[in-house]
């Protein structure tokens, strides 16, 4: 006959320790079953990136995993990577039920360690006095600890070991505390930052932008509470509380949360910061990129134009390429690295071709940008060819390949190698890990654009959606030809960023003939060079 506890005390042990006991359901599994899928993704992260940061959803059980990572991490023996775990969040409450869990997981990998301990350890105020702070302790067999820890900062001094910061938004001085979990890198620590937004401006949202753009090393794990309910977070909810599931009941209760948050449910479950919509780039930021001496060279074919025969077509657009851009083709320092970025557009919006050269101060240099409008799929792959045989150590390109896109994507592929060019789905994903940099290389005056107004308007419609800075589906306008535009200048020019940012390996080759002292008369028509391209096919090309 067992004995419920009587006193407050005692119940309030019995409480802690039920707390600490791992859900029946979950006997016997291990711990790939246990984590969902989101939960798993996030022990991965922090075993490869010394910095973490995991922009989250409300309550969707994140440090639930978390507590497990400190469980291996500081259970482990220092020559399997073991090492202290350091938590602070912005209250006691959460300390405490931050090692609850842990406690619980202790139990469940079943290592020696400790019961739970309430410490005080002593740290000096803002005027210098000792003051002694509650805290909460793990120790394990292998002679790490987990300890949760105040929110200052300085709780950190003297320490070494895997440092979280839980609800870094809220903290009340979290770019200190930032500051002191980092130095905790040098001696090989690890840092994970745990949090949903709290503003635009908070140092959370802008340690996620600084990763995201490659201004600071790092990861970001990305879970909004739709991730979390496709990845079985509702699920998981009925088979610990003994409901059944259904997508009809999934569906009104993940109706019902979002209806509780009202207008904060942005923020607080799609991981959008508060004053997050809106224009992306300023005009101002834009324009101070812009340079009169980068063309945009526009082609609009006539009505009817795709239904002329081959050679006609062929000779009108070759016309014009000799006229417009073979000028500025043999303008190009030779000397530099050109990569390029192709949006695709056929009857609706534009098809754009931005070349770019990374000079030797690193930036990219725009020698000029083609605008297609009405242009049929056989000339675009002759303009295509034509520039891209011309780019002088020419290394990679991305293409949309979103619809008709793919077939030029793929004739590019098999001209220059597929590990050179890139088919590109642009996705919600894509634009998150690309046009962040792209910003960055805006804001540090590393990326040249063509003055153009069309261009400055196309870079304003990328809007951030859903807190993912991408051009919207419906952002179409008119340009000042007439026709429509959906951003394409913009797209096309992310795309080179990226194709510039891409690690390729040159290749040599021997030109056919001696080039150097050819006239400028007969340039044009001089035999191509030939080279084997990493795909082990041959590539022609004036250089």
């Amino acid at each position: 006959m067992s004995y419920l506890p009587t006193t407050t005390e005692e119940w309030a042990r019995h409480r802690r320790l039920a707390m600490q006991e791992m859900p029946a359901i979950f006997a016997g599994a291990s711990l790939p079953d246990v984590l969902l899928a989101y939960q798993a993704e996030l022990l991965a992260s922090t075993a490869k990136y010394q910095l973490v940061v995991t922009d989250k959803s409300r309550r969707i059980g994140a440090t639930w995993g978390v507590a497990a990572d400190a469980v291996l991490t500081s259970g482990a023996q220092k020559s399997a990577g073991g090492m202290d775990t350091l938590y602070l969040g912005y209250n006691l409450d959460m300390a405490r039920e931050f090692i609850d869990t842990c406690a619980m997981w202790a139990r469940a990998f079943a290592p020696a360690c400790s019961e739970v301990q309430e410490f005080l350890f002593t740290e000096k105020d803002e005027k210098g006095a000792d003051r002694a702070i509650q805290a909460f302790r793990i120790n394990f067999a292998s002679g790490f600890e987990i300890v949760a820890l105040s929110s200052k900062p300085r709780s950190l001094r003297g320490r070494q070991g895997y440092v979280i910061l839980d609800e870094f938004a809220f903290h009340d001085d979290a770019e200190e505390l930032l500051k002191a979990a980092m130095a905790l890198l040098i001696w090989g620590g690890k840092v994970l930052v745990i949090s949903t937004h709290n503003g635009e401006d908070n140092p959370f949202n802008q340690l996620i932008q600084e990763i995201r753009s490659g201004r600071r090393p790092g990861y970001v794990m990305r879970c909004t509470f739709d991730d979390a309910l496709e990845q079985g977070l509702y699920q998981r909810i009925c088979l610990v509380t003994g409901k059944t599931w259904s997508p009809e009941a999934e569906a009104e209760w993940r109706a019902n949360i979002r209806a509780s948050y009202g207008d904060a449910a942005g923020e607080e479950l799609d991981c959008i910061p508060s004053q997050g919509s809106g224009v992306y780039l300023t005009r101002a930021l834009i324009e101070a990129c812009m340079s009169p001496q980068v063309p945009v060279l526009r082609l609009k074919c006539p009505s009817g134009f795709e239904l002329r025969s081959d050679a006609d077509r062929h000779d009108y657009v070759a016309a014009w390429l000799e006229e417009n851009v073979k000028p500025h083709l043999r303008l190009l320092d030779r000397g530099l690295q050109h990569y390029y970025g192709f949006d695709f557009g056929r009857s609706g919006d534009l098809s754009v071709l931005w070349p770019l050269a990374e000079g030797r101060d690193l930036v990219f240099w725009t020698p000029f940008v083609i605008e297609l409008r009405n242009v049929p799929f056989r000339q675009q792959e002759q303009i295509l060819f034509y520039v891209a045989d011309r780019l002088p150590r020419f290394g990679a390109g991305k293409h949309d390949a979103r619809g008709n896109g793919q077939f030029l994507a793929e004739y590019a592929q098999q001209r220059y190698g597929a590990n050179r060019i890139e088919a590109v789905m642009l996705s919600q994903a894509w634009y998150l890990a690309h046009v962040p940099k792209a910003k960055a290389r805006l804001e540090d005056r590393t990326w040249q654009l063509p003055l153009d107004a069309d261009v400055s308007g196309d870079f304003r419609q990328i809007k951030m959606v859903r807190g993912i800075p991408m051009v919207p589906s419906d952002a179409h306008r008119q340009g000042s030809d007439g026709g429509q535009r959906h951003g394409d200048t913009a797209v096309a020019g992310v795309l080179a960023v990226a194709a510039a940012e891409t690690d390729v390996v040159e290749y040599g080759y021997t030109p056919v003939g001696d080039l150097r002292n050819d006239s400028e008369t007969n340039w044009q028509d001089r035999p191509a060079s030939r080279a084997r391209g990493v795909d082990g096919g041959r590539r022609d090309g004036l250089w």
